[in-house]
């Protein structure tokens, strides 16, 4: 359906780039009211001109459209399928929606004045949010190149439906923009023809260092931002000129005009050109140059995209610095500039250009697999191959690929393979997404992953500047990644050296409330041997206390029990449901109860058979509803303002008795196999009633409690001080989860960093918890255990050793640590008791 309308008397509104000044920015936007700010200061700039974002408004408005289209977009970002659905709807009213006569006609005219009717113009949106200096919303809207009179009218509308794509809306309420006061100008430009492009930080990204880094391809310059080739990349000291770095990248592709449809096409590079260095060091100067007057006419460092035409020679050193740009000389030839925005992603404390530090070592980047990289830098060879041969990375592997540092940290996790977007969903939290490139439709499974690598693409492609901003580690450009790397391997991210190496430790779960584990570091095992797990047994520490170890993830177990740990003190399931990307009610009525009880069975099973005869305790499910809802099955859960405090843990449990005696039945059916060394434990338990009410359903499951060792978490404050009730149910252990217990005892979220520093587990109130709780339970012979991110503290071991706890559950990393102090300080109590 077409709607039509007629337009109020408001005038159209068409500005000329020659007329924009910053003060034009709620009629033009960011990157048009930075566009005219460099037309005015004598810089380079394609001619043009602005469709205003009164224009958009207009149309919104007399078409009758906004408040449908506003409503629509009013969903919950964290719903992908809300989400999906109001951005589908959104764009389709846009689309549909017929262009007022005056509003087609103004359009129109400003084209034909702009070369006569004949031009080939780029079509940019220039959102009012757009480019603002604390928060870049880089490819959030669309861009058309090549586009002729007969598709203006068409990719002007495009434009303003792409301010409601699924990633615009999400972007736009994570920085806390209303959608209906976000406006979108249109900026129409002559094309650059471009033989060479690219993008250029006037300073370091990262560091804010006096480091210019250019990255250059040939073609049109969106080749390089969306990532679809590895660009050369150029490091310059802007104060010196002296060319510190330079990575010549085999450009496979290019994106240029097609002569005769005039749109724009991906082309193979001729073979000739593929590992050819792209600029020349008077190109360098020039650019250098030329980013330095734009810098200082912001007073901020800025991410400049740049065009060369198609003209013969150093282009840029043979043009005057000094002379304006004729629109009617058209663009073969010249240097120009496309953009300039703000870097957003600078932390000012830590700027080497305040600070002193040295970033050589984010500067270097080794040979990618297959020679895709060669580095031509004066700087010294060990430096551009150091990447390769560092082994100061003593928690993983092998390096496995090497491309750029694109968003600095080191992070390891499962690989996540995504080569269409339908594969986002099996992104989960602490993965890494694997991709040929990422695009901004990604954003949101970004921020959900611990890191990123692309087989294309440098530091400035829109993968590395929205990685940067949101603090994710990425490694870009290496060449292969989806080739080389498993679905599920677990690899290392350096993201400041731009390494990948295999295995290492994920940090998710070494933050988790209940401090589980993930996967080992491969240093740790190697430390006690872990090709020996006899001889790992045989050297530990003899301690009275036990001293078990936290999983999360059953392919870790192996390592794990390398370490000689008494057996394991938390077994998450968490992760063996997440990983189904599913909810267990999503995955019960589409794959049956007797499919998941095989998927927990599975994992559970890898855990106890690796440390059998030793005691593995397996936690029930305790998710927040905030993890479950980015499952499949997930816009049913229910929206709880403090996850940590809703609908988690045995409460759930209670009240979704077929999901739970379906879980428990895992427990029965390895019970059946033979595995005796499986132990349930129920989570968040608050008084003796809620014990009870669990209990009845294990024996409902067919699982003997006095036959069958048993016990709950301690989480809460009411659980400590009903320990006298929960100790007659007939629990056989009693757990502390020492996170939840110490923000519910203090009052304290960890994670929020105004009273981070309150939050200490060793304050008076949660020892008193603890140590009352551990001696009503030797009382009564019941076990007492700690699995807490503390339990990995050697203060508070000491406290609990001397307390009397019966066992202590820490980090894979801290076992051995943890069972030396158990040892010192058991040796300590033993000699007080004699002296």
């Amino acid at each position: 359906m077409v709607v039509v309308a007629v337009v109020s008397d408001t005038p159209m509104t068409v500005l000329w780039l020659d007329d924009v000044t910053a003060t034009d920015f709620d009629s033009v936007g960011g990157k048009a009211a930075s566009l005219g700010e460099l037309t005015a200061a004598g810089l380079p700039v394609p001619p043009g001109f602005v469709v205003s974002a009164e224009t958009y408004r207009s149309f919104l408005d007399d078409t009758g459209i906004a408040e449908e289209l506003f409503e629509v977009v009013d969903v919950d970002p964290s719903d992908s399928e809300a989400l999906a659905r109001a951005a589908e709807r959104a764009q389709e009213l846009i689309r549909e929606t017929e262009m007022p006569e005056p509003i087609r006609e103004s359009i129109l005219a400003a084209y034909d004045d702009l070369d006569d009717g004949a031009a080939s113009v780029a079509v940019r949106s220039s959102a009012t949010a757009e480019d603002l200096p604390d928060a870049s919303f880089a490819g959030a809207q669309e861009t058309f190149l090549n586009v002729d009179r007969s598709r203006l009218l068409d990719s002007v509308r495009d434009c303003w439906a792409s301010l409601f794509t699924q990633r615009a809306i999400y972007y736009r309420n994570k920085k806390g923009f209303d959608h209906d006061v976000v406006n979108i100008a249109v900026v129409v430009q002559r094309m650059v023809d471009a033989e060479r492009s690219g993008v250029m930080f006037t300073s370091h990204p990262t560091t804010g260092d006096s480091r210019v880094i250019v990255e250059a391809a040939w073609g049109l310059g969106e080749a390089v931002v969306s990532g679809a080739v590895s660009p050369d990349r150029y490091v310059v000291d802007r104060e010196t000129g002296e060319i510190l770095q330079v990575d010549v990248s085999t450009k496979k592709v290019m994106h240029v005009r097609d002569e005769e449809t005039g749109e724009t096409i991906e082309r193979a590079v001729p073979e000739d050109r593929r590992d050819e260095r792209v600029l020349s060091e008077a190109d360098l100067e020039r650019l250098v140059e030329m980013g330095e007057t734009v810098q200082t006419h912001y007073g901020d460092p800025q991410d400049v995209e740049w065009a060369i035409g198609d003209g013969e020679g150093d282009v840029v050193a043979d043009a005057d610095p000094d002379a304006d740009v004729d629109p009617d000389s058209g663009t073969r030839g010249d240097l120009f500039l496309l953009q300039s925005r703000p870097i957003t992603t600078i932390d000012d404390g830590e700027s080497a250009g305040e600070e002193g530090v040295d970033t050589a070592a984010t500067e270097t980047a080794g040979t990618a697999d297959g020679g895709t990289r060669t580095d031509e830098s004066a700087a010294d060879e060990s430096a551009a191959t150091g990447s390769t041969t560092d082994d100061s990375d003593d928690d993983a592997g092998e390096v496995a690929l090497t491309g750029f540092g694109a968003s600095p940290g080191t992070v390891a996790g499962k690989v996540r393979i995504v080569r269409t977007l339908d594969h986002l969903d099996r992104v989960g939290e602490g993965d890494l997404i694997v991709a040929e490139m990422t695009t901004p439709d990604m954003v949101p499974a970004m921020e959900r992953a611990a890191g990123i690598i692309t087989d294309e693409g440098g530091m400035t492609s829109h993968a590395s500047i929205i990685s940067r901003e949101l603090g994710v580690p990425a490694v870009v450009g290496t060449g292969d990644a989806t080739e080389t790397l498993s679905d599920g391997e677990v690899v290392t991210i350096d993201g400041d050296k731009g390494t990948v190496r295999r295995g290492g430790t994920t940090p998710e779960d070494e933050a988790d409330d209940e401090g589980g584990e993930s996967e080992p570091k491969p240093a740790a095992a190697a430390q006690v041997g872990a090709s020996d797990r006899a001889a790992a047994l045989a050297s530990k520490p003899m301690t009275a206390t036990d001293v078990k170890v936290n999983l999360s993830v059953p392919d870790a177990a192996e390592r794990a029990a390398d370490t000689g740990a008494d057996g394991v003190g938390l077994l998450r399931t968490e992760h063996m449901v997440l990983s189904t990307g599913k909810t267990p009610e999503r995955y019960i009525e589409e794959e049956g109860a007797d499919a998941f009880v095989s998927e927990l069975v599975d994992g559970i099973q890898k855990v106890a058979e690796a440390f059998y005869p030793r005691p593995v305790r397996v936690r029930t499910l305790d998710a927040p509803t905030d993890e479950f809802r980015e499952l499949e099955g997930g816009e049913n859960e229910p929206h709880e303002h403090n996850p940590m405090l809703g609908w988690r843990g045995v409460r759930r449990s209670l009240d979704q008795p077929d999901v739970f005696t379906t879980e428990l039945a895992a427990f029965r059916q390895l019970y059946d196999i033979g595995y005796d060394n499986v132990e349930v434990m129920f989570p968040l338990v608050n008084d003796a009633e809620d014990v009870v009410r669990a209990r009845e359903l294990l024996v409902e499951a067919g699982i003997d409690p006095d036959k069958r060792p048993w016990g709950v978490m301690i989480e809460t404050p009411a659980a400590a001080l009903s320990i006298d009730g929960i100790v007659d149910t007939g629990v056989d252990f009693v757990s502390f989860g020492t996170n939840d217990l110490t923000q519910y005892t203090l009052a304290v979220d960890r994670n929020n960093e105004r009273i981070a520093d309150r939050f200490d587990e060793l304050h008076p109130a949660v020892l008193e918890l603890i140590e009352s709780t551990i001696e009503t339970c030797r009382e009564e012979d019941v076990s007492t255990s700690i699995c807490g991110q503390a339990a990995s503290k050697p203060a508070m071991v000491e406290a609990l050793v001397e307390a009397g706890i019966t066992s202590v559950s820490p980090n894979v990393d801290a076992v051995h640590d943890v069972q030396r102090e158990a040892k010192r300080v058991e040796q300590r109590l033993l000699l007080d008791s004699v002296r």
